[in-house]
């Protein structure tokens, strides 16, 4: 699992979006491609970044997921590492989605939604975390991408933290 933590340096008030790029899929079926399951290493991979946001967040206030297979499977994994189950909305714009059409998806959300997941797919992910920090992220199978900013404010953000997958070394394996 790769965690690529971004912050904006401020303490308060802070509204925080996390993406996390759907596990390892499976490829070796027939399904189309929404339909895909997650292979084996993707279901090992999910509960690991939830582990991590149960360890490293107070809470998450909604996830916002793409109707994807894999990527449901994803958050359901996840999920069920959290104390707290937060809200979840199946959103069809997220699936396939560039980067501006899920900017758009996280704009649209109440001021009162302090922390957000945002479960899909590559590239739209992956351009995202790129286009908020202005640098270039890659985003693995199960990477989290957690991005801090004041609540009325733009997004200024610096890396703080960014950690391989399970052995800790940065991995740049965008398939999947």
């Amino acid at each position: 699992m790769c965690v690529c933590h971004f912050d904006t340096g401020h303490r308060m008030p802070e509204r925080t979006l996390i993406l996390l790029r759907h596990a390892k899929s499976d490829w070796s079926g027939d399904e189309t491609d929404i339909a895909r399951p997650l292979a084996s290493r993707g279901r090992r991979q999910a509960p690991d970044a939830g582990r991590w946001l149960a360890a490293n967040l107070d809470r998450v206030d909604l996830a916002i997921v793409s109707p994807a297979k894999r990527a449901r499977s994803t958050w359901n994994l996840v999920a069920a590492e959290l104390d707290v189950h937060p809200r979840k909305r199946i959103d069809d714009r997220v699936y396939t989605a560039s980067d501006q059409e899920l900017l758009a998806v996280v704009r649209e959300l109440p001021d009162d939604i302090e922390t957000v997941v945002l479960v899909g797919h590559n590239p739209g992910i992956e351009d995202l975390a790129s286009f908020l920090t202005g640098e270039s992220v890659t985003m693995p199978t199960s990477a989290l991408a957690v991005i801090t900013w004041r609540a009325r404010g733009q997004p200024r953000v610096r890396i703080q933290r960014c950690c391989g997958r399970p052995a800790g070394r940065r991995h740049s394996d965008a398939s999947g």
